[in-house]
């Protein structure tokens, strides 16, 4: 049997062939599937609360000094002590570096002991020194 067209075909000839089509729809939604509840409960109470509490500070000292110098000096530390050199550029019959001052930045560590009672407002505080400041003569070095 052929498939091609002829005059005249018996129907009885002719094969049928049925044709199927699928087609697929993908989607999602949303199912409840469960339910959960959240809740907080604040709890508050009055405690002393105590830390040690460090601050520092430092103190600027200018020290003239007027010594001549054939290049710009470091910036130094002596302990806790910044000593920052600051130079002019004079004009003699030849030029030369002259230290006119340093600039001396000096940590003054200080402990603080410092009670809060939270809720009330209270507040206890106590101060200590760790180290004491010393006078000194920026020429000679000398203590007064």
């Amino acid at each position: 049997m052929t498939l091609e067209p002829k005059g005249e075909q018996d129907p009885l000839d002719q094969i049928a062939i049925p044709l199927y089509a699928e087609e697929v729809s993908i989607g999602k939604r949303q199912v409840v599937t469960g339910r959960v509840k959240v809740s907080t409960v604040t709890h508050s109470r009055e405690e002393l609360v105590e830390q040690l509490l460090r601050k520092e500070r430092v103190e600027i000292e200018r020290v003239p000094v007027g010594q001549i110098v054939q290049e710009v000096p470091q910036v130094r530390e002596e302990g806790d002590l910044t000593i920052i050199p600051v130079v002019e550029e004079t004009i003699f019959i030849e030029r030369r570096l002259v230290l006119k001052e340093e600039v001396r930045i000096r940590r003054i560590h200080e402990t603080h002991n410092h009670q809060e009672c939270a809720g009330n407002h209270c507040f206890l505080s106590a101060q200590y020194a760790e180290n004491s400041k010393k006078q000194t003569d920026g020429r000679k070095g000398k203590q007064n």
